[in-house]
């Protein structure tokens, strides 16, 4: 007889998806019970949909945001849109895309002699999370990578806000260029997806057309460093080629993937 005991058969992967799952968020092979989903599959898709219509209702944390610019060093204005509430952003986009009288005023104030060559509006938008969690680290890699000369306007800290809003907001302030942070409408995967939408010379009635937009920028998306690299390559076009959007192409080299 041999002396040694039969070996043990290795254990079976029971979920040979789960290997695949790391590597993405999206929901793959979810498997069945009968006819229906497994309850594991329905609970995480019930927990997704509550963080998605949290993200839309979270309200922006101005103070916290206006203390952060304030230990950086930055000067900062807040706005607000003309949408006086959350209820009224949501069922009137169009009150989003203006600023309330007193916010008019603020920038009024607020504008230089000179001409910033570049203004940055952190902007709820319909994630308040993703503002919250990544403007300010991405703002802070961006500006590393301005060449030196620039000069940076006053960062807007902006409530109820849609995209558009930052033409208003660069108009009064004189920028030669505005660059929207602005949380992006949560998904399934992403409740804390933040957009990135660059306007050369902002002003009331610009277009999509006539902005250029890198979006997904979350650790879990395009990482901080990879969006300020493209989002520098793109400012420094526009001001050579005097205009963005459609006519301004991201030809950047890709940078490699962090890891």
């Amino acid at each position: 007889m041999s002396e040694h005991p039969p070996a043990t058969p290795a254990e079976p992967d029971l979920d040979p998806w789960q290997r695949l799952r790391q590597f993405t968020r999206a929901r793959i092979a979810l498997g069945r019970t009968g006819h229906s989903q497994t309850t594991d599959a329905v609970l995480a898709f019930g927990l997704a949909h509550a963080q998605a219509r949290d993200a839309v209702h979270l309200p922006l944390d101005v103070g916290a945001v206006t203390a952060a610019l304030d230990t950086a060093g930055l000067e900062h204005v807040a706005v607000h849109s003309a949408a006086p509430d959350r209820t009224h952003y949501l069922r009137r986009p169009d009150l989003g895309r203006c600023l309330d009288d007193a916010s008019r005023e603020r920038l009024a104030a607020a504008r230089k002699a000179e001409a910033p060559d570049v203004v940055f509006v952190l902007a709820d938008g319909l994630s308040a999370l993703a503002t919250q969690t990544h403007a300010l680290p991405l703002l802070d890699a961006t500006r590393q990578r301005l060449p030196q000369p620039w000069r940076i306007g006053p960062v807007v800290v902006a409530e109820q806000s849609r995209v558009a809003l930052g033409d208003e907001i660069g108009e009064l302030l004189g920028a030669r260029q505005v660059v929207m942070l602005i949380g992006e409408r949560p998904g399934l995967s992403s409740p804390d997806s933040l957009g990135i939408y660059l306007t050369y010379a902002p002003r009331v009635g610009r277009t999509d057309a006539e902005r250029n937009c890198i979006s997904n920028v979350r650790p879990e998306g395009l990482p901080y460093a990879q969006a300020a690299e493209r989002l520098a390559f793109l400012l420094r076009g526009a001001a050579a080629l005097g205009r963005s959007g459609v006519d301004l192409k991201d030809d950047s080299a890709p940078a490699l993937p962090e890891r």
